[in-house]
């Protein structure tokens, strides 16, 4: 059995696709109202309840805007109380207050992540569609720490901020955040290739997180749609003990369920293998064909499939697929070439 194959680590619920920003790079090209097709509240229950019976994981409540949906805090309870480590990625609005995040705490919630897209205002605001999303955000990493609930920064690395990463430490550790991540842009929904970073910015990204990791910021830094970073660690630095055998990601420890019930390797690959409300998600995981090979990095396609690496790495197959419609092809942002 390859790792990985038994169950995921990571479970994604896009719970709404309504929300009131409008991100230049939304994946879920969000929506201002909810969609009648979304999950009712006891789909969502027996799809916990499915999970839970394999033990614990890390169960994300994303969107759009979970905050949009009024069983939000009923099925953060429901998650937690069946040992699931429940964590929410809502939207800076106005609906992201104090009194929210208190409710959050006390239905189980253990980690909130917020999305930071740049180190001031002017970048932040612009990127996310909406004036004030940069100030409102500010005051909600504030309240978390206040109600004692952990805090996860993700930040966008894209055209817009690759210059400015020092700038974003800076303001990650202002805000006393337990993990910074960083999500390199893969074109999806609104997001075009032409945002996106070259392999040539992509390696001096990684230089810039990996000196930061060196300077011994009071963070941990992760990536998302980067496993090629654990290449570039495994290079620059010579151990890569902190990340583990093999890169989760699309397909790989991780799952994405949709608003409607669309079972996909992630959110980023919406590649639809089964619906919760007519399969197991579980089953979906460990047997549909695609899921399988997402596996298996000897059945790579090109540069991947040959790389000393690709055990370790295995490129972003949503990155792959948003550049050449293959989810298996070669990762077009890595500039490795393999011997």
């Amino acid at each position: 059995m390859r790792l990985f194959d038994d169950r995921p680590r990571v479970v994604i619920w896009e719970m709404t696709r309504a929300c009131a920003l409008a991100c230049q790079h939304c994946r879920a090209s969000a929506i201002p109202y909810r969609n009648k097709a979304e999950l009712s509240t006891e789909e969502a229950r027996a799809m916990i309840d499915d999970l839970a019976r394999e033990g614990p994981c890390i169960f994300v409540l994303t969107g759009g805007d979970p905050f949009m949906r009024p069983d939000l805090f009923e099925l953060v309870s429901y998650a937690a109380d069946r040992g699931l480590h429940v964590a929410v990625s809502p939207s800076g609005t106005g609906r992201l207050r104090k009194e929210a995040l208190t409710r959050l705490v006390d239905s189980g919630c253990t980690r909130i992540s917020l999305s930071v897209d740049g180190p001031d205002a002017a970048v932040h605001d612009a990127f996310r569609g909406v004036k004030g999303t940069f100030e409102r955000t500010m005051t909600a990493a504030k309240h978390a720490r206040e109600v004692g609930i952990r805090l996860q920064i993700n930040t966008t690395i894209a055209k817009h901020n690759q210059h400015r990463l020092r700038e974003m430490a800076h303001v990650v550790a202002e805000m006393d955040a337990d993990v910074w991540t960083a999500f390199f842009l893969v074109p999806t929904g609104r997001a075009s290739i032409d945002a996106c970073l070259d392999d040539e910015a992509t390696e001096r990204a990684f230089e810039t997180l990996l000196n930061l990791y060196r300077d011994g910021v009071p963070f941990a830094i992760k990536t998302t749609e980067a496993p090629h970073f654990r290449r570039y660690v495994a290079q620059h630095a010579g151990k890569t003990r902190e990340y583990g055998d093999s890169a989760i990601g699309d397909g790989k420890g991780f799952l994405f369920v949709s608003h409607t019930g669309a079972i996909c390797p992630s959110g980023f690959l919406e590649i639809e293998c089964g619906n919760v409300k007519t399969h197991n998600l579980l089953d979906v995981y460990r047997n549909d064909p695609t899921f399988q090979r997402l596996r298996d990095p000897d059945r790579l396609n090109g540069k991947c499939g040959i790389c000393n690496f690709r055990f370790l790495c295995g490129g972003s197959r949503a990155r792959a697929y948003g550049y050449s419609r293959d989810p298996f092809g070669p990762e077009p942002s890595c500039a490795y070439v393999p011997a």
